[in-house]
């Protein structure tokens, strides 16, 4: 009873807090993983788009969804000296749907600006592709290229186009007028898949890839011959091809616009006002 009559009491604040938003976001997207080692890098980056709505629960605290539009891609050649030789690369539009919670450090409705953070769950479907040696796309997924869903490698799954991944990060907001706010962000995501480069565990036999997937396949899968001076031999079964111990990561770094959309029953007007509408005559 306690409880009820509190959120009674403070249901006339709360509703005066709660808003909506229009946000849009546009910015830069990378990943890390076998073909880019570092975490966190303006290195081979794509654009990266998105958009949403937000909804004030308090006015520190919002729900926010959105949509995002993002590209990741990575090549050997730009990695360290040891892996350049391996010549892999890829490419990938990522499409991802999100719901998060975000928390300011600062009333941004009194402030000019407040640190944020914020974490949630989000959907994402990606798709790796490379580029042959006539410059072709291919996809590589229906390749197999470390023996996914291979009779003769039981332990090689194939991997889901369309995961889970967890969006985390923070940033700082600037109010800019009594309805926009700008807001630099940086927002990671940790996935529990190895293969959006499709990189990941060992290079299979060269016979049995080939007589399953066809040459092309085996041509995705180890490209060191395309290099002058590098290895002409496929590897043998077993040779390490990535790495599996840490999963594959995206993220973006962006700056994003929040449009409040206002109303008469909001009884909210302006920064942390609450005017009374104007008396009809």
């Amino acid at each position: 009873m306690k409880l009820l009559l509190y959120s009674f009491l403070l249901l006339p604040g709360l509703v005066q807090a709660q808003r909506w938003h229009i946000n849009i976001t546009g910015g830069v997207s990378n990943y890390s993983g076998d073909l880019q080692a570092k975490a966190y890098t303006f290195d081979q980056s794509f654009f990266a788009f998105g958009a949403g709505a937000q909804y004030d629960i308090t006015r520190n605290f919002s729900a926010i969804s959105n949509i995002y539009i993002m590209k990741v891609g990575a090549s050997d050649q730009y990695n360290n000296s040891n892996l350049v030789f391996r010549n892999l690369s890829f490419q990938s539009n990522i499409i991802e749907w999100n719901l998060v919670g975000e928390y300011s450090f600062m009333d941004i409705t009194q402030k000019k600006f407040s640190p944020f953070i914020f974490g949630g769950i989000a959907v994402f479907h990606f798709n790796p592709y490379a580029y042959d040696t006539t410059g072709q796309k291919v996809y590589l997924r229906p390749l197999s290229t470390e023996g996914e869903g291979l009779p003769q490698y039981p332990g090689q799954k194939p991997y889901s186009l369309t995961q889970f991944a967890i969006p985390f990060g923070g940033g700082i907001k600037f109010r800019v007028s009594e309805n926009v706010v700008l807001a630099y962000e940086v927002g990671f995501r940790k996935t529990f898949t190895d293969y959006i480069d499709d990189v990941s565990t060992i290079y299979v036999d060269k016979n049995i890839l080939q007589n399953a997937k066809g040459p092309l396949a085996v041509e995705m899968a180890y490209r060191a011959n395309e290099l002058k001076g590098g290895d002409p031999n496929y590897p043998p079964e077993g040779t390490e091809r990535g790495g599996p111990k840490y999963k594959d990561m995206y993220y973006y770094t962006g700056i994003r616009i929040s449009i409040a959309l206002l109303s008469r029953r909001d009884g909210y007007y302006g920064r942390g006002r609450t005017d009374c509408p104007p008396k009809v005559q």
